[in-house]
């Protein structure tokens, strides 16, 4: 059986968790797109907290017959990792957008030169050109 301390402490900071991200969203700085992911996580970390019968369960479907209160551990550590993999993949992403958005700037700089050097004769008209259609 789960000990009473532990599913008091286990749930206290389960709440906490929760409340942090709760300010963290009113406080926009943390996005609605990765805070629903926090919440579901704080949420079911004080579910299994405070049902001190169901973690027993899930422990003994598990096969953790030492000590329940390990899946809470468990369970919060493959979320991290999760969130981990997740956030890697997003480096990655905006990495490569980084990657194009130098190139482009490098492109418009040159451009931009080279229009200096040429003068004011190759200058942009102020006028669009009429259009035909």
């Amino acid at each position: 059986m789960t000990p009473l301390r532990i599913s008091i402490a286990a749930s206290v900071a389960s709440v906490l968790l929760i409340l942090v991200v709760l300010e963290l969203i009113r406080g926009r700085r943390l996005k609605e797109r990765y805070a629903l992911l926090w919440l579901v996580t704080g949420v079911v970390l004080l579910v299994l907290s405070a049902w001190r019968d169901g973690l027993n369960t899930i422990a003994g479907w598990l096969g953790v017959s030492g000590y329940p209160p390990a899946i809470l551990f468990a369970a919060a550590t493959l979320f991290l990792i999760v969130v981990l993999l997740h956030y890697s993949t997003v480096l990655s992403r905006l990495d490569d957008e980084k990657t194009l958005l130098a190139q482009d700037l490098a492109l418009l700089r040159r451009r931009v030169d080279d229009l200096e050097r040429a003068g004011p004769a190759a200058a942009v008209p102020t006028e669009p050109p009429a259009r035909a259609d």
